[in-house]
């Protein structure tokens, strides 16, 4: 396994610095998540809203209003926007699905690869990589949702203008600063946008880091505080990416689940008992397929994207008991 690491690591710094999304691979779309119908599909920079989301242009979420309420009652039907960088782009459908099927949600994705935090602050203007009509505040007027996903992993590779050429491996005080900043305005400003009706804010933990596992911890860290802070929420589905022993220590493999293991289309070394939850030469996404510059959600089974977006539905779901 010594030359694919290498690759994969090298690869891996490529990917951080363009943020990619995975490729299509077949052109005919994956077989759904056992139980789960299928989601459309995401072009580049357009985040696509999903069939249950409404019946607006192709591109653009529709509004279709959630009951805003904080804390949804057991009988109501959550309305979710889930936004991110190019880790939720391959979540995206997979997501959907669940979110529809187990909680008969309405969804609405809206991710743009290589963004961060602030590219959903509105007042970014030029230096984001997310419009306008996008940013958080503006999808919250519009959609009134009950739930507002967040998944970001963390970047600031100079390919992020909104963060000022402030990055981790050169500036980590500032950089971590500016991201606990950034997680208090982006609050602010979805509870100013939604009135009194606040959404509840679901902020994702990520998954070990093979570069800088440190970096990783502590950006979990400024979710944590902001969460605690504003009465939010946390849905830890980096851990569910993680060795049951060690929460930061990153793994190409793990052993199979209980699921996965019956569904064994989740299980991809069913002899060993273990699973793949990256290729050889991504570190970084979870999608079984090779990345490239075109972005669009994941198009295959893959384990660890079902884990991931399985612990997002769960920490939804735990607010609607």
């Amino acid at each position: 396994m010594r030359k694919p690491w290498m690759v994969g690591v090298l690869a891996g710094l490529l990917l951080l610095g363009a943020c990619g999304d995975p490729s299509s691979g077949p052109e005919s779309a994956p077989p759904p998540v056992p139980s789960a119908p299928k989601a459309s599909s995401t072009t580049h920079q357009r985040p696509a809203a999903t069939p249950e989301a409404g019946t607006g242009t192709e591109g653009e979420p529709n509004a279709e209003a959630g009951t805003g309420a904080g804390t949804p009652s057991p009988r109501s039907r959550p309305t979710v926007l889930y936004l991110g960088d190019s880790l939720a782009m391959e979540n995206q459908k997979v997501l959907g699905g669940l979110l529809r099927d187990e909680l008969k949600a309405r969804y609405t994705s809206a991710p743009y690869s290589g963004t961060t935090l602030c590219d959903y602050l509105e007042g970014t203007g030029k230096d984001s990589l997310v419009p306008p009509k996008d940013k958080a505040a503006a999808l919250v007027r519009t959609l009134r949702p009950d739930f507002v996903v967040l998944q970001f992993w963390g970047n600031a590779w100079g390919y992020t203008p909104c963060m000022d050429g402030i990055t981790y491996d050169k500036a980590r005080d500032k950089y971590f600063a500016r991201y606990t900043a950034d997680a208090r305005r982006l609050t602010d400003q979805i509870a100013g946008a939604a009135g009194g009706d606040r959404p509840k804010v679901v902020w994702v933990l990520q998954g070990p880091d093979p570069m800088t596992p440190d970096r990783v911890r502590r950006v979990n860290a400024v979710y944590e505080r902001q969460a605690a802070a504003s009465g939010d929420l946390l849905a830890d589905a980096g851990k569910a990416v993680s060795p049951a022993s060690a929460r930061y220590t990153w793994s190409q493999y793990l052993p199979c689940t209980a699921y996965e293991r019956e569904h064994t289309a989740y299980c991809t070394q069913p002899g060993s008992g273990r699973t793949a939850l990256h290729i050889d030469d991504d570190y970084l996404h979870f999608c079984l397929v090779p990345t490239t510059t075109t972005p669009r959600p994941c198009p295959v089974r893959s384990p660890g994207i079902l884990r991931i977006t399985r612990a997002i539905t769960g920490a939804v779901a735990a607010q609607l008991d």
